[in-house]
């Protein structure tokens, strides 16, 4: 018993002064410096984000249509199984 005792506690000795792997090191790059915008390319970007804003606004109330007569669609399906569970309890009591 005291063998294996102290055969554990040198093993785990050994395995606590082992060296470990140094990890790899990692390269940030730098960061590049930001580019000034001419007052043209300014003007170019603000009419193209006008634009698109206004696009998107557009989706936006087209994908409000469809999902308002996705809600009346759901509230007909909810009355048909109102309606098919009604039909199923008189069907069986008569």
């Amino acid at each position: 018993m005291r063998a294996l005792l102290f055969c554990s506690i040198a093993i785990a000795a050994l395995i606590s002064t082992a060296n470990a792997q140094t990890p790899i090191p990692i390269v940030v790059p730098a960061m590049t410096p930001a580019t000034t915008k001419s007052p043209i390319a300014a003007a170019v970007t603000t009419a193209s984000t006008q634009t698109t804003i206004k696009a998107l606004e557009a989706i936006k109330a087209a994908n409000d249509e469809i999902l308002k007569q996705q809600a009346a669609t759901l509230v007909k399906l909810d009355e048909a199984e109102k309606t098919a569970n009604e039909i199923r309890i008189y069907s069986k009591r008569g």
